[in-house]
């Protein structure tokens, strides 16, 4: 495929792209927030249980990942993401309103199940629209909608919070992707083919790229086999050690910040944008070199294997150095982020079209799994120990393992090679 064919693709694609996700972890981050600002001494919630409900959400965004990609790989991704905004966006403002902690623990697992399909979904979308040259950026530019969300959202968050109180804060971030919703309907189809903006040409240039690239992978008949490939077995692993650092830096760093020094909301919500902004720039840079080299395991384990640095040496640091320690968690945000682009650019790669998505999906449900052990147990080791420095040494543990099993990963040989193989031991 030229690479200048149907470059609107991206103007058209992205922004939509970066949006949705975007409001899908306004909707899961947020909650970080409201930890710090009182929820738990409003509601009675012990410092154990507000580590537990904080992950939740990732408990019930596990158990419906798989069905909800088989749906988008086989239905629409566009009807199926129409209908989670909706959900999503009426389930995070509603949590504005809970009076107890039942209510609290329900309305965290629900939005967990809303939101469980939108990244395979996306994922699908993203391999529906663009060829493995481009794959590492549009993944980044998907999930760029973490970061940038988050160094925006703990600004705003901070401010809502200094406010009005996290009430407020929750109902003001919600409804947002209700509203989305609808916008997403009316610009978003499944594939080039069902859009009138692209040329006949186009059309046939992305369809025949995409079918070209299906050609070199080695065929899978099922979601069983291709779940029992060392190759995704490794990656599920791999994802969910990776996940218990990011979520619990994500849900954590707030009150981690809070705690360790006498700084009010408001400046706590500017410093902890400050690894997002970081993260953005990594990203993006990362997603490019892995694009222009065609290459994937190198731009994910050094990154990773530094995040695990920054995390031990913001432990070793301790409190009493509040600064480097920030400093260092900074560092560690930005290369925790930084190779998403290239990892989930690999699947596609190994695995044909038929299913590659159930295939992202599990992965991607294993990393939640992962994200609820890394938001439980950092938040139950800042309660119990008073201090975050466990928090960094269970975190930098989770990356350096991450790392031996990106490296343990091997790619599968290509269907042509296959077969080009057993022709020549044929004889033919």
């Amino acid at each position: 495929m030229p690479a200048n064919l149907a470059p609107r693709r991206w103007w058209a694609i992205m922004p939509i792209v970066f949006i949705t996700y975007s409001l899908a972890y306004l909707d899961r981050a947020n909650y970080g927030f409201a930890s710090a600002a009182g929820i738990n001494k409003d509601l009675g919630v012990s410092a154990g249980l507000s580590s537990l409900i904080g992950a939740l959400f990732f408990l019930g965004y596990f158990f419906f990942q798989i069905p909800g990609a088989i749906y988008a790989e086989r239905r629409s991704v566009r009807k199926l993401v129409f209908v989670s905004l909706i959900l999503w966006g009426a389930c995070a403002a509603l949590t504005g309103v809970v009076a107890n902690v039942p209510s609290l623990i329900a309305i965290r697992f629900l939005l967990g199940v809303v939101e469980a399909a939108v990244m395979p979904a996306m994922l699908i979308f993203i391999s529906n629209w663009f060829t493995r040259a481009e794959r590492s950026r549009a993944n980044t530019f998907l999930i760029l909608g973490n970061p940038v969300t988050v160094l925006w959202m703990s600004v705003v968050s901070g401010y809502l919070v200094h406010a009005f109180g996290w009430r407020e804060m929750f109902i003001a971030e919600g409804f947002p992707a209700v509203i989305w919703a609808f916008c997403w309907w009316a610009l978003a189809r499944d594939t080039p083919r069902e859009v009138k903006w692209l040329s006949a040409e186009d059309k046939r240039g992305i369809d025949a790229a995409l079918a070209a690239e299906q050609a070199t992978i080695k065929p899978v008949r099922n979601y069983a086999e291709a779940f029992r490939s060392p190759a995704v077995v490794k990656l599920c692993a791999q994802y969910f050690c990776w996940s218990i650092g990011v979520y619990g830096f994500v849900l954590w760093l707030p009150s981690i910040l809070k705690n360790g020094s006498a700084l009010g909301m408001v400046a706590t919500g500017w410093l902890s944008a400050l690894p997002y902004l970081m993260a953005t720039i990594a990203m993006l840079v990362v997603s490019w070199a892995s694009d222009k080299l065609r290459v994937r395991k190198a731009f994910v384990w050094p990154s990773l294997l530094i995040g695990a640095a920054a995390f031990a040496a913001s432990y070793a640091l301790g409190s009493t150095h509040f600064w480097l320690s920030y400093a260092m968690l900074v560092i560690a945000g930005a290369a925790m982020y930084a190779p998403y682009g290239p990892f989930f650019a690999i699947v596609p790669e190994l695995l044909p079209k038929n299913v590659a998505g159930g295939a992202m999906a599990l992965i991607n449900s294993m990393g939640a799994l992962g994200s609820f052990v890394g938001s439980y147990f950092v938040g139950y080791l800042n309660g119990a120990t008073g201090s975050p420095a466990a928090s960094y040494a269970f975190m930098s543990a989770a990356l350096v393992a991450s790392v031996l099993l990106t490296l343990a990963v091997k790619a599968q040989p290509e269907a042509s090679a296959a077969l080009g193989a057993h022709a020549h031991a044929s004889g033919k």
